[in-house]
């Protein structure tokens, strides 16, 4: 069995008669056919080829079967973003009528969802608290589909027990799905705990750059074509162009969130020892409520650090504009290091009492650690924090 790094340099799409070793982009919107009955088979499903660019593209396939290596995934299906990715896997997998219980710590647009958009489909939401999951059984109700979390959360960095997640899930027969942005599938295959669809949003750490949009789901082959037929009818498909920025991306995702992820601690454990800095979270540091779950189940902590300024809201509005290096963003996992008030930004749709549940307080600013030299960051954070 080839190792991880190994899978993402090397999963590649057949050659052309040109022999390529870097494959080439598939610049096409459809594809031609033999005669009249390879046309026909094609449409019907009975062939395995390519048929229009919204199905399937040389250079999605390429990028879905990376992902699918990396995650021990069955199956998947790529998407124009990492948002088109969770909705539609909801969409393709819920009926008018059931119920979704997901970890009330998850990013605002899924929340959004969850609040405007599903309950006109008579489709409702519960939450649990990440730190009560003795309260997950007692919240599923006779038609609950789905349990939905990610791990780490965002914007909290707190952990979830995947494995007990999947325990509950398999005893009451609902599907498993897990976002996996924050870990990639480099330090975390929610898989192998029981997990049955894995979500990421590509635009983060997988494309590492700032550059394209992307998002994908992955796991069980019978989950993924209900989403497959779904997407193929509603039209959210990555572009192959992106497609191939991303496959490209996944061979350097190992050499890069290493580094992330060295950099990312190290920024935590000066954060930590700040007389400004009321509390600090990452997974790998020893403080962290879930260090030693986060350990069985990140192979490293990852890139993103939260912590509290002391002060609240206004300190953390003159912290903000006293940085100089660092970039002011909601993104996350791009090669710069990134500062954001979620509160103000990511979040700031959500009630004060939602952004509480979620572990999200007035003073909270979350940082995607970059590849710039590490003493050049917390150099930065430690004028910044000079008030």
């Amino acid at each position: 069995m080839k190792k991880f790094e190994t899978n993402a340099i090397r999963t590649q799409i057949e050659r052309s008669k040109f022999l390529e070793h870097s494959n080439p982009l598939y610049l096409t919107s459809s594809y031609v056919f033999e005669d009249a009955e390879d046309m026909r088979a094609s449409f019907a499903d009975e062939k395995d080829r390519n048929v229009y660019s919204r199905y399937s593209n040389p250079n999605t396939s390429e990028f879905i079967e990376k992902i699918c290596a990396m995650e021990g995934a069955e199956s998947g299906f790529a998407f124009a973003s990492g948002m088109a990715a969770v909705f539609s896997t909801f969409a393709a997998l819920l009926n008018s009528g059931d119920h979704i219980l997901s970890s009330s710590s998850v990013f605002g647009s899924t929340q959004s969802m969850y609040k405007t958009i599903f309950p006109k489909w008579n489709i409702n939401t519960s939450y649990f608290k990440v730190n009560e999951p003795e309260s997950i059984e007692t919240l599923i109700q006779p038609n609950t589909k789905v349990i939905y979390a990610e791990s780490p959360t965002n914007p909290a960095v707190d952990i979830l027990d995947l494995e007990y997640l999947g325990k509950i899930a398999k005893k009451h027969k609902l599907i498993l799905i897990i976002d996996n942005c924050f870990a990639t599938p480099y330090l975390q295959q929610p898989i192998k705990f029981g997990a049955d669809l894995v979500i990421h949003s590509a635009t983060k750490l997988i494309d590492g750059q700032g550059r394209v949009l992307g998002g994908i789901t992955v796991g069980k082959a019978e989950l993924i074509q209900k989403i497959y037929l779904f997407a193929r009818n509603t039209g959210p498909a990555l572009s192959p162009f992106n497609a191939w920025i991303l496959s490209k991306s996944l061979e350097t995702l190992a050499v890069r969130v290493d580094r992330h992820c060295e950099n990312a601690l190290k920024v935590a454990q000066f954060l930590e020892t700040h007389k400004k800095v009321k509390f600090v979270k990452y997974p790998f540091l020893k403080s962290h409520a879930q260090h030693e779950l986060a350990k069985k189940q990140m192979k490293l902590g990852g890139n993103v650090v939260a912590f509290e300024i002391i002060g609240g809201v206004e300190a953390g509005r003159e912290f903000l504009n006293s940085i100089k290096l660092l970039s002011l963003s909601a993104n996350l996992g791009d090669t710069r290091t990134i500062v954001t008030h979620p509160a103000s930004t990511t979040h700031a749709k959500l009630t004060e009492e939602e952004r509480q549940e979620a572990g999200i307080s007035p003073g909270m600013v979350r940082i995607s650690v970059g590849l710039e030299h590490p003493d050049d960051i917390i150099s930065d954070l430690e004028q910044a924090l000079q008030f």
